[in-house]
């Protein structure tokens, strides 16, 4: 059944939804190289893991599980071979991409420089989710979430729904005592629409839709 699978799979779809993967993995080393707190997901997950003592990338994996469980429920037409990918490697992308990054100079101290990685952040972050949500090969546990909203309330436009999830996580992150700062507010509100930008001018037409 395996073999038959990937025998029929589209390798160009694939290939979009791994390297979108890949980005969104760099995207989550970038925001937490910043330090001005991560995307509301992330941010989420590592607050929890913080308060309870399990490190991110083994916890990132577990909660994933659980919300995976709402997905095969509502959204059991999101879930493919993306799903399983994003929810199980992501956590451990983003260590290898940090581990990268800081090894050379470390952690930047610098405003100006910390400001610039928000932005670069949330616009790789952004590119990320659009390539592996545009190949549809199956999309995170996570992000199942805005586009199950979209499904059941069609008339309201996606990022607003990408928006309410990505609140919703920044409000847990912020209870827990998590980092919630710059990188956390630029993730909450401008996701949404620059996921919507890369999808129309970049990942459609890459994918030929």
């Amino acid at each position: 059944m395996i073999r038959e699978y990937l025998q029929k799979m589209d390798k160009r779809r694939f290939w979009v939804m791994l390297i979108g993967n890949v980005f969104l993995g760099l995207g989550v080393a970038v925001f937490k190289l910043a330090g001005f707190g991560n995307d509301p997901c992330t941010g989420m997950v590592m607050a929890i893991s913080d308060r309870i003592g399990i490190a991110y990338a083994n916890f990132n994996v577990m909660i994933n599980f659980l919300i995976f469980l709402i997905e095969l429920r509502f959204g059991k037409e999101l879930i493919g071979l993306g799903t399983i990918l994003n929810a199980c490697l992501l956590g451990y992308v983003a260590t290898f991409f940090y581990g990268i990054l800081t090894a050379p100079f470390g952690v930047p101290q610098g405003v100006v420089v910390r400001i610039l990685l928000v932005c670069i952040g949330v616009c790789i972050s952004s590119f990320g989710v659009s390539m592996y949500q545009g190949a549809d090969m199956g999309v995170s546990p996570w992000d199942s979430m805005s586009l199950i909203m979209k499904k059941y309330w069609p008339k309201i436009p996606y990022f607003w729904h990408r928006m309410f999830t990505d609140c919703f996580a920044t409000l847990v992150c912020a209870l827990l005592g998590g980092i919630v700062g710059l990188g956390t507010a630029v993730s909450a509100f401008c996701l949404g629409p620059i996921i919507h930008f890369c999808d129309k001018h970049f990942t459609n037409k890459l994918l030929g839709k």
